[in-house]
């Protein structure tokens, strides 16, 4: 399986897939999953081919537990030495969650010369916490009772989201999958604790690392459809 080796000693996990000439799509996980939450899409778009490009963020999957370093800055770190292990350029970042909040933070952070384009899935950019200033924010209630429930029976806990509002399948007469459920609650088992506890922070605001998107023509708009353009700096 393929691993880079990233400036601290950890090891990141990741999957390179498709043509390797093919344009290039990365694919950014959400909360508590690893890059195996992604592979539908990685795989048809490799039969299709495109070069696509999935990691385990540090802590999460099979990259390692580390102790230190569970916060998005440390995160688009180890994207970027990825990136450049791979050189990736002309990439659709693709990021769902939590993940949408690494895409913006590393476009934020270390700039668009590696990307054209960003897809934002459900991400949690600008901000994740129900304040004055952001009213469709989730209340802190909410993310202290992941917390409780976290430390009281994670296992419990993350199969509880699995069957419940992750897929949506506590919605009237919605069918559920137990496969799904199984796959997400073993992406998340296979976390480490102190990642899937460290990550689930309200303190993170990321509006200015969106302020790339600000600027877009209506054309520009246009052409992304399912997704957001980025300009290069």
């Amino acid at each position: 399986m393929p691993y880079i080796k990233l400036r601290d000693g950890a090891e990141l996990f990741y999957k390179d897939w498709g043509n390797p000439k093919g344009p290039i799509v990365t694919f950014s996980h959400g909360w508590p999953l690893s890059s195996d939450n992604w592979e539908n899409q990685m795989v048809f778009l490799a039969d299709h081919g495109f070069r696509v490009i999935g990691h385990d963020r540090r802590g999460h999957g099979r990259s390692t537990q580390t102790w230190h370093g569970n916060n998005m800055d440390t995160f688009v770190d180890d994207l970027l030495e990825l990136f450049e292990h791979l050189g990736v350029k002309d990439a659709v970042m693709v990021g769902h969650s939590h993940g949408g909040g690494e895409v913006t933070h590393f476009l934020g952070k270390h700039g668009t010369s590696r990307v054209k384009k960003a897809v934002l899935v459900g991400a949690i950019p600008p901000f994740m916490l129900k304040t004055e200033a952001n009213a469709q924010g989730t209340d802190k209630s909410v993310f202290d009772s992941f917390r409780q429930a976290m430390h009281k029976d994670r296992s419990q806990f993350f199969l509880d989201v699995a069957s419940g509002p992750f897929f949506g399948f506590n919605r009237p007469d919605a069918p559920k999958s137990e496969g799904q459920i199984r796959s997400w609650w073993l992406q998340g088992m296979n976390t480490s604790f102190k990642t899937a506890y460290d990550c689930i922070q309200l303190e993170r605001v990321l509006s200015r690392d969106i302020q790339p998107l600000r600027n877009l023509t209506h054309t520009e708009l246009e052409r992304s459809r399912s997704g957001t353009v980025v300009r290069r700096r």
